[in-house]
């Protein structure tokens, strides 16, 4: 099984040299044993918050490259044949970072908890309040103010709302004038 904190410590500085913060490191395709196995990254440009194509290219050959030469100095990262993903977060990202919980305060999330909360609920959905240290403040549907260990945030996402799509930075259209569109006969 692949080691997903030294998968980050490789990936990490490869990403951040190209100006961009990591947001997620992920093997999916892994717990279920079928179907192809890929490491996703998930990456951002801090001044937007996302990434266009040509980022995701870069940062796509950069990691890879990395890898390859990690490979070639016998430093095997991932012991089976996977496909690697590199992608922006999107508007109803994961909040991965402590800095994502006070970014997006006020918005709507889905949390999932690894220890249960309130009469044995895992799953919460609300506003999330902001972040205190290490523990986030979470304004449940249920059961009002929560105050969550970051530690017992199994994953985290916003939900797609119109506040969100207002709050959100228009997506970067660069070059969308050079696309060109085939007709249908």
């Amino acid at each position: 099984m692949a080691d997903l904190a030294r998968i980050i410590e490789v990936v990490e500085p490869e990403v951040n040299a190209l100006g961009f913060d990591l947001v997620r490191v992920k093997i999916m395709g892994a717990e279920a044993g079928d179907g192809e196995k890929a490491l996703q990254i998930m990456a951002e440009d801090p001044a937007t918050g996302q990434l266009v194509l040509d980022e995701c290219a870069a940062i796509s050959r950069r990691v890879s490259d990395r890898i390859d030469a990690l490979e070639e100095a016998g430093v095997i990262l991932i012991d089976e044949a996977y496909r690697l993903e590199v992608s922006s977060p999107g508007i109803d990202r994961p909040l991965t970072r402590p800095k994502d919980f006070a970014a997006w305060s006020g918005h709507e999330a889905k949390l999932t908890l690894s220890e249960a909360v309130d009469g044995n609920r895992k799953a919460l959905k609300g506003d999330l309040a902001g972040i205190e240290g290490d523990t986030v403040l979470f304004d449940d549907a249920k059961s009002g103010r929560l105050a969550i260990p970051l530690a017992h945030i199994h994953s985290a996402r916003l939900v797609l709302t119109d506040k969100l799509i207002a709050a959100t930075r228009p997506i970067d259209m660069t070059g969308v004038e050079d696309v060109l569109e085939e007709q249908e006969d």
